[in-house]
């Protein structure tokens, strides 16, 4: 038989399910406020409707467990320049290591059980919900066509965070109940997996839930709807290279949020300019009056904001699920800043003449992502602490901060896709479809500054809406007239704006996969410092180091999977990056 790994032991479980709790999902937030529990599920199991809702509950807090949260800040981000060392961080090896980019194969954040075990539990959804639909009379077939497409989109988001991360991995649409099972699978290349989420999204989006009952407070944003399948697409074709079908889809999600919102508006019966759209997008005012930090509060502070198209929600009890990665890894009240805190370079930007980041002192997302703890440390704001108040004060800007949350009940949600998200995607498409410049043709001259144009009327929407100078300055688009430039600006517009999301680091290697080099990656991580500027330079100009090894216990047990090329096998599956 064979030897059963961490993905094996993932995703080969006797049917036991981790779920939210036996409950039929009456109320507005019962779906995703529940501590998962273990049940045995046996032959008695998918009869009826609430079985597969309990499911597909457990998957959502399968996302929400902090072993897969604390692996989408580290994956996304913490190799970026955005990050180093924080409070005590050198008691965590694997995080050090990372930091230090001395990464192996024995690094603990190297294992991916818990993304595959998610994916299972999807694969047993799309599998089981037909036959249980059949038995049960009150499941109909909407409903199921429905859950699958849910599902799908939560196992293919799994599937997109660990090719982003590993490049090849193991791919499979079948569920894994017993260990007669084959088990031991070969690595997918990252085209072919990408091209089959792309398909399989294609095909279940239509029959997605598009809005929930305004009853069910929480499912709009806390489950997986036709936006969110959306902006899924819009990145998946970013990644492909396909701009104009990326485009497509960030349409689809921004003009659908803009219908929602002017149908908002138009059932007010007094609506103040507090409420009008920014620019035609339904993006939140970020001020009110002279203090800024409105925005924040909403998006961040509050949760499930109309900005917002999927996160995961952490409700304010204790049977739920806390968000215990932001917690550990950005700080709480007892802990602040946390084991990983702002670059140095970035903690600094708004104290130069010219800030190499900020465009200014006065960018309000300086103050609501980093927070001077000390009068010399610097600790990550965005996510920490629920609300931020700023304000420009003569030549200078002052901002106060709301409480950390406690170590142990933060209730943070993480966010996977918001609305200018999406419009940074779609900015980002707009200037990967432009002519190159040595094109000096006529025509190729009038398509290029168009789409140019329009990719930067969304950056500087974006932009303007965090300026809190009394006298706002537009950014100055013939500084960036061309497609570097502009490309150059959008990726710098995406720091500013996600910074600390779990972002930066996959924007960065897909910058650097489309440039078929790692020059630009290396230029702004080597912006944490020059000691070890050099060894950063010599590890990272390979692409294939751009991804993680396979962790060695996966190595041992798993014939099919051969490592990171990048990486040297040493110590009986144990991997160090080479120079």
């Amino acid at each position: 038989m064979t030897p059963i790994n961490s993905f094996n032991r993932a995703i080969v479980r006797p049917l036991i399910f981790m779920l939210t709790g036996l409950m039929l999902l009456s109320s507005c937030s019962d779906f995703l406020d529940v501590e998962p529990s273990d049940i045995i599920i046996g032959r008695k199991y998918w009869k009826e409707k609430s079985d597969v809702d309990n499911v597909v509950a457990g998957c959502y807090s399968g996302l929400q467990k902090q072993e897969c949260i604390e692996r989408m800040m580290i994956w996304g981000e913490f190799r970026s320049e955005n990050i180093m060392a924080g409070t005590n961080a050198a008691d965590n090896a694997s995080l050090s290591n990372i930091l230090k980019e001395n990464i192996n194969s024995s690094n603990a954040y190297t294992t991916w059980n818990s993304f595959y075990k998610v994916i299972n539990d999807c694969n047993m959804v799309v599998e089981k919900a037909p036959d249980v639909a059949k038995l049960d009379p009150s499941f109909s077939q909407s409903e199921m066509k429905a859950t699958i497409a849910e599902v799908s989109a939560i196992r293919d988001l799994c599937y997109f965070y660990l090719i982003r991360s590993f490049r090849d991995v193991p791919y499979t649409t079948t569920a894994f109940e017993s260990d007669d099972q084959q088990l031991a699978l070969p690595a997918t290349p990252f085209n072919q997996v990408l091209d089959s989420l792309i398909d399989d999204l294609e095909s279940v989006q239509n029959n997605a839930v598009i809005t929930y009952p305004k009853s069910k407070l929480y499912y709009q944003v806390g489950r997986v709807t036709q936006n969110a399948i959306h902006a899924m697409l819009c990145e998946m074709y970013l990644w492909k290279g396909d701009y104009a079908a990326s485009v497509r889809y960030a349409d689809l999600v921004i003009d659908a949020m803009t219908r929602a919102y002017q149908e908002e508006l138009n059932s007010k019966t007094y609506s103040s300019s507090d409420d009008e759209m920014i620019d035609g997008y339904p993006l939140i005012r970020n001020n009110m009056g002279n203090t800024y930090g409105v925005a924040y509060e909403d998006i961040f502070g509050m949760g499930n904001s109309r900005e917002s198209i999927f996160e995961l929600i952490y409700m304010e009890s204790e049977s739920a699920l806390h968000n215990t990665a932001v917690s550990t890894f950005y700080g709480n009240s007892t802990t602040y800043p946390g084991l990983v805190q702002p670059s140095t370079f970035l903690s600094g930007d708004i104290t130069l003449d010219k800030p190499k980041v900020f465009l200014s002192k006065y960018d309000a997302r300086y103050y609501e992502s980093i927070e001077k703890s000390s009068s010399n440390s610097y600790g990550i704001a965005k996510y920490a602490t629920n609300s931020i108040s700023i304000q420009p004060v003569g030549t200078n800007v002052e901002a106060s901060y709301g409480s950390h949350y406690s170590s142990s009940f933060c209730t943070a949600n993480w966010i996977l896709y918001r609305l200018t998200d999406v419009m940074l995607m779609k900015a980002e498409a707009l200037v990967c479809m432009a002519p190159d410049d040595e094109n000096d043709a006529t025509a190729n001259k009038h398509l290029r500054d168009s789409l140019l144009r329009a990719a930067y009327s969304i950056v500087n929407t974006i932009n303007r809406r965090s300026d809190c100078n009394t006298i706002h300055t537009d950014i100055d688009y013939t500084t960036y007239a061309s497609k570097t430039q502009m490309l150059n600006l959008v990726y710098d517009e995406r720091e500013r704006e996600l910074m600390f999301e779990g972002k930066r680091w996959y924007d960065l290697v897909r910058r650097s996969l489309r440039d078929g080099n790692t020059k630009y990656l290396i230029s702004k991580v080597t912006q944490k410092g020059s000691d070890n500027a050099s060894v950063l330079q010599s590890k990272l100009a390979k692409m294939d180091a751009l991804f993680w090894p396979y962790n060695k216990e996966e190595l041992k047990v798993n014939p099919y999977l051969k490592q990171n090329p990048a990486y040297n096998d040493l110590d009986n599956g144990s991997s160090t990056l080479t120079k």
